[in-house]
């Protein structure tokens, strides 16, 4: 798909690798909408790029109907969707404290993989009235983790969550294959975002040693880059694509 021209709603696009996707779409020619927390920098940053900013909390279902719907209709259509909105907690499934708190678990699974669904489900519904563009309606991409397939102590809520969306790209792609929309995963390793952003370059080089090339954190460009690389290729379509560097979590 050509970018310029096209509408893109970057969810999670205040920040990280979400934002330097919005970044790099916009140098492309796309109109961008953001979709961040009320209290995240969406705002500031949707004005940077001469975008709109629409702020939500992807846990509540209405909230993410009402403001997906706001984007949308701001840009005047959606071609282009970037999904990055989630998080984790650190639980073992059996602890000294007891087994694993069933609603944290709930809750991480809430916010990454049904979250995700959701706004892939509605997203999907408004690429689907667009013109086609050599039979192509619109792309989704998402967002996983390398924690997916080598998912660490401690991250087994985190793993199953991102396991289901890495899972679901491929039964997605196929579902909406007969409408031009394709969906592809992004699975990252270790990026300088978020808490991890900033720590001293030793800590980092202990937490990228098993990477083969290059032993360091991603950089958010370096997402942009494979968001863009995704859109524009018609080829890259069901699959969950890792993003590196060559790393294997160990255990811990």
């Amino acid at each position: 798909m050509e970018i310029a021209g096209k509408k893109a709603v970057i969810v999670g696009g205040a920040s990280g690798m979400a934002r330097a996707a919005a970044e790099q779409l916009k140098a492309k020619g796309a109109s961008i909408a953001i979709l961040d927390l009320p209290t995240s920098a969406g705002a500031e940053v949707a004005k940077s790029l001469d975008g709109s900013f629409h702020p939500v909390d992807v846990m509540s279902d209405t909230d993410t109907e009402t403001a997906l719907g706001d984007a949308i209709n701001a840009l005047g259509g959606l071609h282009i969707a970037v999904n990055t909105a989630g998080g984790g907690v650190a639980r073992r499934t059996l602890s000294k404290e007891g087994p694993h708190p069933l609603e944290d678990f709930r809750r991480v699974i809430e916010l990454n993989l049904i979250a995700t669904f959701n706004l892939n489900r509605l997203q999907a519904q408004a690429m689907a009235s667009n013109e086609p563009e050599d039979d192509e309606r619109g792309v989704i991409i998402d967002t996983a983790s390398i924690a997916a397939f080598e998912g660490q102590i401690g991250q087994v809520a985190y793993t199953a969550a991102k396991a289901g969306i890495a899972g679901m790209s491929l039964t997605m792609a196929r579902d909406l294959g007969s409408l031009g929309i394709r969906v592809v995963s992004i699975a990252p390793s270790l990026f300088a975002t978020g808490i991890t952003q900033g720590i001293p370059d030793e800590f980092a080089a202990v937490l990228t040693k098993d990477a083969a090339f290059p032993k360091r954190m991603g950089r958010p460009e370096e997402y942009g880059r494979l968001a863009v690389a995704i859109v524009e290729n018609p080829m890259l379509n069901g699959s969950c694509i890792r993003l590196d560097a060559g790393q294997r979590f160990a255990p811990k």
